[in-house]
């Protein structure tokens, strides 16, 4: 038997997978500016609780855009040519980074602005995700699909990686300096999209009216338990211990290192996750997918609670402070930021074995005519899982302080994947990918029913 043709040998997929790489690091870099940039604007007013209560406000300002504009993005996706949506909400991004850059330099960034930045941010994402996630799967063959999305998402891990950090350093240098990288990044991005040829595109339904395909995704992820458990899971796992978006509490007021220390953290997750994705891209994943999915969000869940009472850990232990060296600076740092930096990177490990069995699952039981409806509803929990999350986070860290609302997300996330494994079966019996060898019942004394 052939082996499937790896996706790099695919012209369009190659300028596909560079411009996610170039996108991704662009947006990862805003993101951690931004956030650093609205905690330190609101702490020159506000306490720290109020403070994160404020980083908290970001996330839900492009959460708002996402969930009003996700049932049409998704039917947007199934009607219109992916390419050029995702050229258009690149070309957003674009004109939203050199805006900010442009204020950043003359001095006139405000809250307001940033607020309005995480607004387009919102927009952006609300139509590029499900068009991005619906076009991956036609321009490689079937059976290269799980590697594809393997390799796809280390484009994105390795951006989060290198966007944090890249954004921190250069924030620390000149603040411009990473709204100007950023801007950089997305042209590239959008030049990338514009390389790839026609694709297919799903027949048009000219049969049905709008809304009613619009509510067929949503029914169809329904009726689909094992994709319904798949998307559900991530959602509540993640909105529950969302704790990166505390990332700038925890740099400036917890563990003091700076916007230096801020990107090394921010990168933490990323390199747990780039290497996870890695080892797949070479060794897929192909036996008992359902059990290890919850296993790395019960992983996940352990790891964000490390994270949170690191400094209670190491200060019990009696560890002592020492420096790193992180582009020729010096930045202080307790054993709590060794300590954190380990459990974040632990988290995205985990958190990339989830996003794996997660997309594969759903791109593979999914029609390609409706994939760009169950990518937007997918989208949306993803959405509700960080956006939302960052909100919850910066709400529970109001009430309980940063460490509380961290501690009480892990172990949310522990709970939450506990009772999803009672709740949907079918999740447990998930063997492969592949929807005739997922299994629908118990096995019977002994025998696998087919």
């Amino acid at each position: 038997m052939d082996r499937p043709v790896h996706p790099f040998r695919i012209a369009n997929f190659r300028s596909y997978w560079l411009s996610r790489f170039s996108g991704t690091i662009a947006v990862s870099a805003m993101s951690i500016v931004i956030g650093w940039q609205v905690y330190n604007l609101a702490r020159e007013t506000m306490d720290v609780r109020q403070a994160a209560f404020m980083l908290g406000m970001i996330g839900f300002a492009q959460f708002v855009p996402l969930f009003l504009l996700t049932p049409i993005t998704g039917l947007v996706a199934d009607s219109v040519d992916r390419r050029w949506i995702v050229r258009g909400t690149t070309a957003l991004l674009v004109v939203t980074a050199a805006t900010l850059w442009l204020l950043t330099w003359s001095g006139h960034l405000t809250l307001g602005a940033l607020f309005t930045a995480a607004v387009a941010f919102g927009i952006a994402r609300a139509f590029s995700g499900p068009a991005y996630s619906a076009l991956a799967p036609n321009l490689v063959p079937r059976e290269s699909l799980p590697t594809a999305i393997a390799v796809s998402s280390i484009a994105w891990q390795v951006g989060t990686i290198a966007g944090p950090s890249v954004g921190g350093l250069l924030y620390a240098v000149h603040p411009e300096f990473a709204y100007g990288v950023a801007s950089a990044l997305f042209a590239v991005a959008l030049l990338c999209i514009f390389l790839i040829g026609p694709v297919p595109q799903p027949p048009a339904q000219t049969d049905r009216r709008p809304l009613t395909r619009i509510v067929e995704g949503f029914s169809y992820v329904r009726r689909n338990r094992l994709v319904q458990a798949a998307i559900t899971l991530d959602l509540f796992a993640v909105l529950l211990a969302g704790a990166t978006s505390l990332l700038p509490v925890y740099a400036r007021d917890i563990l003091h290192v700076g916007s230096q220390g801020l990107g090394l953290l921010a990168a933490g997750m990323g390199i747990g996750a780039a290497t996870t994705a890695i080892w797949f891209s070479f060794r897929p994943m192909k036996s008992n997918v359902g059990v290890k999915m919850l296993i790395a969000v019960v992983v996940f869940g352990l790891a964000i609670l490390t994270f949170g009472v690191a400094s209670q850990i190491t200060g019990l232990l009696g560890l002592t402070s020492g420096t790193v060296q992180t582009g020729g600076t010096s930045i202080f740092v307790h054993p709590a930021f060794l300590l954190s930096l380990a459990a974040l990177i632990c988290a995205g490990g985990a958190d990339m074995v989830s996003v794996y069995v997660r997309q594969s699952l759903i791109q593979l039981h999914t029609p390609d005519a409706m994939r760009g409806r169950v990518s937007a509803v997918s989208q949306l929990t993803i959405s509700a899982s960080n956006e939302l999350g960052e909100f919850e986070s910066g709400v529970m860290a109001s009430i309980l302080g940063p460490v509380g609302a961290v501690v009480f997300g892990g172990l949310g996330a522990i709970g939450v994947t506990l009772l999803w494994s009672r709740l949907f079966p079918e999740l447990r019996r998930a063997r492969t990918f592949d929807p005739p060898e997922i299994l629908e019942t118990e096995p019977t004394h002994g025998e696998a029913k087919p």
